[in-house]
């Protein structure tokens, strides 16, 4: 199934704005109840998690910052 352009704005707004955080927030309180790590082992872990958010969501923000393709040409 394949997004509008509108939907995928729409998506990686949700994504950004709700989701981002909340994963932030989990990622964060795990780290915490596993004690502290040593800085090199937390900034590795926060590094890693930091790129991992973003794989299932390649395609969603993919052309999101593109104009939408299926508009109409505007008359200038």
């Amino acid at each position: 199934m394949a997004l509008t352009h509108k939907a995928k704005r729409r998506w990686s707004l949700l994504i950004l704005v709700v989701g981002l955080p909340l994963y932030i927030i989990v990622a964060i309180s795990i780290l915490a109840l596993m004690g502290r790590p040593p800085i090199w082992v937390e900034l590795l872990v926060y590094l890693v998690l930091g790129l991992l958010w973003a794989v299932p969501f390649r395609k969603v923000f993919l052309g999101v910052g593109q104009p939408d393709p299926d508009a109409p040409p505007e008359d200038r």
